[in-house]
């Protein structure tokens, strides 16, 4: 088939759709990406593409189409600007690169912000294709819960928005079951939705052999080591992170290592300072996904977390499968279905959203445990992601969807501005 990807945020940023794009194309699908340029997480064009964007034209075999907008930056005015950027660029010239195509399917992939599937939108209506969406963010929740809009107006009319959105589709997507009654409310029904988890990145699938450790580690190999990797954003919750690393500053042989960046990063830097922490806690920075694993198996417990809002107790983070591939244990700071899939794989210890006093009881807890202990909680969570996360299950479920979409809808001529194209 041929199919269509929507989405602001595209490789060489790391996202789970590229693996999804790379698994569609193997399949023999014609796939596309309509795309902003990379900026994230650092606010600003990576140097590789300012150097040379035309080395970032084509994702394996898959064309990617990318259109200008505003970089994220630091501030909120900035963020706005990139939301807004992406979907007036795309919406004017990616619809312009891709008059002359037609596509079997539309599939958005919507983290935030929601206004990035305005495009497609369009694009349905203009190639005459199914649209479906995967929601692994809630809006307008999700802006309420990081206190970007605070006016309940203005979530009212993000809440408008949202609705004629999901009204569009003709499949809805969540990575959660507790998106489901949310996203129903919005769409005013729930035949559309379906429950499409993520899935741990082919890069985290076990090829017979143990990846080396990574090297930046090397120093602390004697520690215990907590890893936290990803975005360091509101969401995460660091100041509870630090209260625990406080608690635990006298505790010999514990390092919480930070792999990964974000807006939030300054500020976390500045309050490691303020603690005096830098002996405890270090950053490394963002590293390429493909690095990954070589962290994740020097590390001796995986940390998540989310901030205490009900809008991330229906979240489960995406490293959560990533986690669980790696074979740790796992350390949680949350509520709701990540704390639920963490406790009922029996992978680790899960601590209330926001209690960093309750994490650091379970960060000695883990350390106190027999080495044995911690072996079965990785490999237990190996197990459960390898049944409930399965990317082959999941991709062919996707598949079908997709197949069902395009088989629904009427074989009239694909339209661009008017005319046919097929």
């Amino acid at each position: 088939m041929r199919i269509l990807i929507v989405s602001q945020y595209f490789w060489p940023e790391n996202f789970r759709i590229n693996d999804l794009v790379e698994e569609l194309a193997g399949r023999g699908h014609d796939v596309t990406v309509l795309t902003g340029q990379p900026n994230y997480p650092e606010g600003h064009l990576f140097p590789n593409f300012r150097a040379d964007p035309k080395a970032f034209r084509r994702f394996g075999d898959v064309p990617v189409i990318r259109v200008p907008i505003v970089p994220r930056g630091s501030s909120s005015v900035r963020l706005v600007l990139n939301y807004l950027s992406f979907a007036i660029s795309a919406s004017v010239v990616g619809v312009w690169k891709l008059r002359r195509q037609s596509f079997d399917a539309i599939f958005v992939f919507q983290t935030s912000p929601v206004t990035a599937a305005l495009p497609a939108v369009l694009l349905r209506r203009l190639k005459r294709a199914p649209m479906l969406m995967w929601i692994l963010d809630l809006w307008p929740d999700t802006l309420s819960a990081i206190g970007v809009v605070k006016s309940p107006r203005l979530l009212a009319l993000v809440g408008a928005l949202v609705r004629f959105i999901y009204q569009r589709c003709d499949r809805i997507l969540v990575q959660s079951r507790a998106f489901e009654p949310k996203v129903a409310a919005l769409a005013g029904h729930s035949d559309t939705i379906r429950y499409f988890p993520g899935w741990a990145e082919g890069v985290f699938a076990s090829g017979g052999s143990s990846p080396q450790p990574a090297p930046e580690l090397a120093p602390y190999a004697n520690d215990f080591k907590v890893l936290f990797a990803g975005n360091i954003g509101e969401a995460q919750d660091f100041p509870a992170i630090l209260d625990a690393a406080e608690r635990l500053r006298d505790r010999p042989g514990l390092r919480w290592i930070v792999v990964g960046d974000g807006r939030a990063a300054p500020q976390v830097r500045a309050e490691i300072a303020r603690r005096r922490l830098e002996e405890k806690v270090i950053l490394l920075g963002r590293h390429p996904l493909e690095r990954m694993p070589s962290f994740f198996a020097s590390a001796d417990a995986l940390l998540v977390t989310l901030r205490k809002e009900p809008i991330w107790s229906m979240t489960i983070p995406g490293k959560v499968q990533s986690y669980l591939a790696a074979g740790k244990p796992l350390l949680a700071m949350l509520d709701g279905e990540g704390g639920r899939v963490i406790t009922e794989a029996q992978a680790g210890l899960v601590a209330p959203a926001g209690d960093g006093g309750a994490l650091a009881t379970n960060v000695e807890q883990l350390m106190a445990a027999d080495g044995g202990i911690r072996s079965q909680m990785g490999r237990n969570g190996l197990r459960y992601g390898r049944r409930e996360f399965d990317r082959e299950s999941l991709v062919d479920s996707l598949e079908a969807w997709i197949g069902e979409c395009h088989s629904a809808r009427s074989p009239a001529p694909q339209v661009s501005f008017g005319r046919p194209v097929s």
